[in-house]
Parts: C-alpha cells; sequence; structure tokens
C-alpha cells in the first residue's frame, strides 16, 4: 500500500481542512454523524447514569480527574445528598462531560426516549428512559445510543456540532472516552455463560408459549386439507396457509422476546448491552436464551429440497413449524440435527447476498457518479451540468444545505427547541411577561374583532430579499411556519390563564403566585427578538453554497446504502436500472 505524504504547507493545508476529523463529523447524505458514541462508550455512559449509581468525594473527584483535559478548572457541583455522607450522583458526573464549569457558554437541550421508555410519562418514566438535558445538565434518563449515537439529528453530540462547532462535540467525546475506559477498567463489565442460561421458570413458559403456538398451526393445517380456509386477500390456498402459520410462529418468537426481557435480572450484561443499544437486541438474547425462530430463504419458510418434503426426516406432504425450518431450540440448550441444517440453510443465504451484491451495487454507483459528477450549484442557486444545462432551478427546491437540517423530516429549524433554549438564556418575571394578546400584536397578527388590516410585526422584517440564495416561496412557508408556531404559543398561554383563573388580556397583581405560575409559559419582549434573530441567523447558515458539488453527493447517498439491500430486492433493482 502506498503512503501519501503531503509535502508542502499548501498540500498539507488542503489535507486538513478535506480529511481532517473535525470536518467530517457529519454525513453530507443528510447530516446524521459519522463519528459517535459505540459499544464501550455507550455502555459506560448507561451504567454511569443509572438511578442507582451515587459516589463519594474520593471517587467523584478521582473520575473528574480522569474527565478533565487539564486545560480548564471544573467546578464542583453541590452533592446531591447531604448526610450522612456527601454523595454526588451519575448523572452530575455525566453533566461535568457536557460542561465543566457553569462559566462555559456550552448550552444544550436535549430530550429524547431510549430503548427503554416505557411511554408511562416522560420525565417520571419508571424505567427512566425519557432522556431530558437542560442548560447542559443532565435531569433524568438513562443515556443510551438514542442520546449519543449516530442514528438522527435530536442527540447530544448531533447538537453541540450544529449549534456551536464540531471541535466541541469532539471534545465532549473525548472525555467521554477517558472516563469509559477509568470506569470500565474500575468496575468491569464482561459477559458470561451465566447471562444467557434460562430458569426452570422461562423453560416452562417458552415451553407453554410454542405448544400454543404449534397447536394454532396445526388447526390452520386441518382447516387446509378440509379446503375450509378462509382465504387472505390476493392469495390461494396455498399462499393463506403459510400468511397464518408465519404469523403464528412469528408471535411464538415476540412472547419469547417477552418472557427473556421479564425474566433476565435488571444487572444481566446481554440486555444492559441491548438496552443501551451498544450491541445485540432483545431478538438476539431471545434466540441465546429461549428460542431462535424461523429460518427463511428468499423471504420464505423452507421449501421443498426433496420430493414432497424439506429433508428425509420427515413425512410426506407435512406442512408442520418444525419440517418448515421453525427452530424452537435456543443456541444454548443446541439444536437438533435437521434444525442445524435449516438454519446453516438460512446462514449460507446471508454469505451469498452478501458476495452478489458487492459487484452489482459498486457498479451502479460507479454509473451513478460518472453520470452525476459534473452537477453543481450555481450562483443563482440553480443546478447545472458543466456546459450550462440546467437540472433544477432551486437546488432541492428549498436552496437547503442538509448537512444542516436540523430534522430528519427536513424542517430548516426546530422552533420548540430554540424556544426552549431561549427561555433558559433569558428569564421571563411578571412584569416583563407578555399577554396573549400582545404576543399576537409583536408578530403582525390582528386581533378577532378588528377589521383593519394585519400590523407589521417582528416577523415581517424577515425578507427573502435579505438572504442570498433563499428560495422566496419556500422561505415565505417558512416564515408563516414560525409565525404559527408563536400563535399557537400564545394560544396555549391564554388557555393556561383561563385555567388559572386569570383574566385573559390584563394582569391580576392581587394574585401573584398564580401570575407567577402563568408567566413561566409566557415570552417577553427580549426573548422574541432573541428568538426571532436566532431563528433568523440558522435559517442563513442552512443554505446551500454556491459551487457545492451536488451531483456527487446525490451519486454517494444512493450508492452508498444500496449495499444494504438484500438480495431479495436486486431483481427489483436490476429492472429499475
Amino acid at each position: 500500500m502506498n503512503l501519501h505524504v503531503p509535502q508542502t504547507e499548501e498540500a498539507r493545508t488542503e489535507a486538513l481542512m478535506l480529511m481532517g476529523v473535525s470536518q467530517n463529523v457529519c454525513s453530507p447524505k443528510d447530516g446524521c454523524l459519522v463519528v459517535s458514541a459505540i459499544q464501550d462508550f455507550l455502555i459506560c455512559a448507561y451504567m454511569v447514569t443509572k438511578k442507582d449509581v451515587f459516589m463519594d468525594r474520593t471517587q467523584f473527584y478521582r473520575l473528574l480527574t480522569f474527565i478533565n483535559d487539564g486545560d480548564s478548572a471544573p467546578t464542583i457541583p453541590t452533592p446531591a445528598v447531604i448526610k450522612p455522607v456527601e454523595l454526588w450522583t451519575g448523572k452530575q458526573l455525566f453533566s461535568m462531560i457536557i460542561r465543566e464549569n457553569p462559566e462555559s457558554t456550552i448550552s444544550v437541550d436535549v430530550e429524547c426516549a431510549e430503548k427503554t421508555y416505557t411511554r408511562k410519562g416522560q420525565f417520571m418514566c419508571p424505567a427512566d428512559g425519557w432522556v431530558c438535558i437542560r442548560d447542559s445538565t443532565l435531569l433524568c434518563g438513562n443515556v443510551g445510543k438514542g442520546t449519543l449515537g449516530s442514528g438522527g439529528k435530536t442527540g447530544l453530540f448531533s447538537l453541540l456540532t450544529r449549534d456551536y462547532r464540531s471541535e466541541i462535540a469532539m471534545k465532549c467525546m473525548s472525555r467521554l472516552a477517558k472516563l469509559s475506559s477509568r470506569w470500565l477498567g474500575i468496575h468491569g463489565f464482561s459477559i458470561g455463560i451465566d447471562d444467557v442460561t434460562a430458569t426452570s421458570k422461562l423453560v416452562e413458559a417458552k415451553h407453554e408459549v410454542v405448544k400454543e403456538g404449534y397447536a394454532n398451526c396445526e388447526n390452520h393445517i386441518q382447516l387446509y386439507r378440509e379446503g375450509r380456509l378462509l382465504l387472505q386477500p390476493g392469495c390461494d390456498q396455498d399462499q393463506t396457509l403459510e400468511v397464518l402459520v408465519s404469523s403464528e410462529l412469528n408471535k411464538i418468537r415476540e412472547e419469547a422476546v417477552k418472557l427473556c426481557i421479564n425474566e433476565l435480572h435488571p444487572k444481566n450484561s446481554a440486555l444492559n448491552m441491548a438496552q443501551c443499544g451498544s450491541k445485540g437486541s432483545p431478538l438476539n438474547i431471545s434466540q441465546m436464551v429461549a428460542c431462535v425462530g424461523q429460518q427463511t430463504v428468499n423471504g420464505q419458510r423452507i421449501e421443498n429440497g426433496f420430493k414432497d418434503r424439506t429433508l428425509p426426516h420427515f413425512d410426506k406432504d407435512t406442512k408442520s413449524p418444525d419440517s418448515k425450518g421453525f427452530v424452537q431450540s435456543s443456541f444454548y440448550s443446541g439444536m437438533t440435527p435437521t434444525e442445524f441444517f435449516f438454519h446453516t440453510m438460512s446462514g449460507r443465504e446471508g454469505l451469498v447476498d452478501t458476495a452478489v451484491k458487492t459487484a452489482e451495487t459498486g457498479y451502479m454507483s460507479r454509473r451513478l457518479m460518472k453520470a452525476m459528477e459534473d452537477l453543481t450549484v450555481q450562483y443563482d442557486n440553480s443546478v447545472r451540468t458543466c456546459t450550462g444545462i440546467v437540472v433544477q432551478f432551486t437546488y432541492g427546491d428549498d436552496s437547503l444545505d442538509p448537512v444542516e437540517v436540523e430534522d430528519s423530516d427536513g424542517t430548516a429549524v426546530n422552533f420548540e427547541r430554540i424556544l426552549r433554549f431561549v427561555m433558559v438564556r433569558v428569564r421571563s418575571d411578571v412584569e416583563s411577561g407578555l399577554l396573549p394578546s400582545e404576543i399576537r400584536e409583536r408578530i403582525g397578527l390582528k386581533k378577532e374583532d378588528d377589521n383593519t388590516p394585519e400590523t407589521e410585526g417582528m416577523l415581517e422584517r424577515m425578507t427573502p430579499e435579505n438572504l442570498k440564495g433563499a428560495d422566496k416561496g419556500f422561505f415565505l412557508a417558512w416564515k408563516k411556519s414560525c409565525k404559527d408556531f408563536l400563535r399557537d404559543k400564545a394560544d396555549a398561554y391564554e388557555a393556561i390563564r383561563r385555567k388559572l383563573k386569570l383574566p385573559v388580556n390584563k394582569k391580576n397583581m392581587n394574585r401573584p403566585e398564580h401570575e407567577y405560575l402563568a408567566c413561566l409559559h409566557t415570552l417577553n419582549v427580549r426573548q422574541m427578538e432573541n428568538f426571532v434573530r436566532i431563528c433568523m441567523f440558522k435559517y442563513e447558515k442552512k443554505l446551500i453554497h454556491p459551487g457545492s458539488a451536488v451531483g456527487a453527493l446525490a451519486a454517494h447517498s444512493i450508492g452508498e446504502p444500496g449495499t444494504q439491500v438484500s438480495c431479495a430486492h436486486a431483481p427489483r433493482a436490476r429492472s429499475s436500472e
């Protein structure tokens, strides 16, 4: 392999700018993270932020020393427990990873659900599955892949990269890496045969589930033989039987997963890894402990390889789950010879799949790249070829860069998160808080009984002429969504005042406690100005730059996921080519 060493200062600078890690934290395809926490870092963050993790002064200071880079002086937070011994929580330690002292300007707000979220009350989730970070402080939640991983745009590192810069996110990742190596070195984490050993209660429950599922399958098979099977839409007798039997066998697998999750100890290593997202899934645990499940080839149950049967070990014309590739054993207990054979058939399909699709997707990616390599964004915001042929008058119809867009659904700016950020930074009180009618007036909405034209609010100062390269139609639609958001907030505040039995259009200082509760949900003038200013700044930042090689980017964005398409979709892909 050749080693390429940049020789001149110009080459070194160019390599640093184009290939530096800080310049490639986000994928140009959709803006999701390329560099994020995985495996050891996720399991460490998950273990540290559990509810029952407490540290005394010595332990807390020691771990804080490991985190600190030596270039800043951390401020020790107030201990969570004062008497009889001062104790700090793991959540406080994790908060020090994000921001070491209150003087830091890093302020990030994160709210997301982890895999353990039970959907029973966000902040008071029994499993602590709802993560809430306010002003860089972890208030609740057991941190996992949803917060630290690369899956979406609402995670901690994604927000740090977008709101500040990639170096800040990298510094936070570095602190987490330092803590992970030390924490796991001190406490240890390993998986053994005990973690996948099924209890007698679990084995009995699994046998009952399998027995019930097999009985239902036998009923369907009996109806099929008698010709009394109710046909599914668009299916004949054989296809209907396959649909019904596959549905029953999938229920067996799902019930086995639930049994495993409920029976395993909360400190089970395999369970912890699946819950935090570092490795595996509940299905993998179920296959090791309880039941491997149905084996498939070409997306269907195992077809007959011999005359009227899958293997010579079974009777002819049998359609029972065992003869069609259902494995009721677990990897721990061991499979029977026929089950093992069916399992190897399914595994062989995966190997062939990988070998075949590599060549096909590679050639497809090459043709895409050669076809679109010369498409770029021009200064008039159109997409053209090198000869000047117009392919698109406005890039993406919205002129937005996918890397900078804040939500996975294409929303340019997350108004709710910006408002939370502003309300944390700029405090509101009873005197400065605006009434609902005043908020509507500020954004330029007329009153219900007013027939005059709408007044010019602070949002009217936002015009597409102020933004070079912005698409006028999309910008006006975005501005309307911003106005609608503030109007909804004014309506919600009015509903709160009615609920507290306060006058809607004036303040009642005779009830200061109720007015204080109401002011927590309103905005003042400074907050509204900051909100509009930040929204405008973020929108301008998200506009695509002229000269961007959007053709090569599109070709890569289509070709790269193609390597993950299974062979079952390959004929359809070939026909579309």
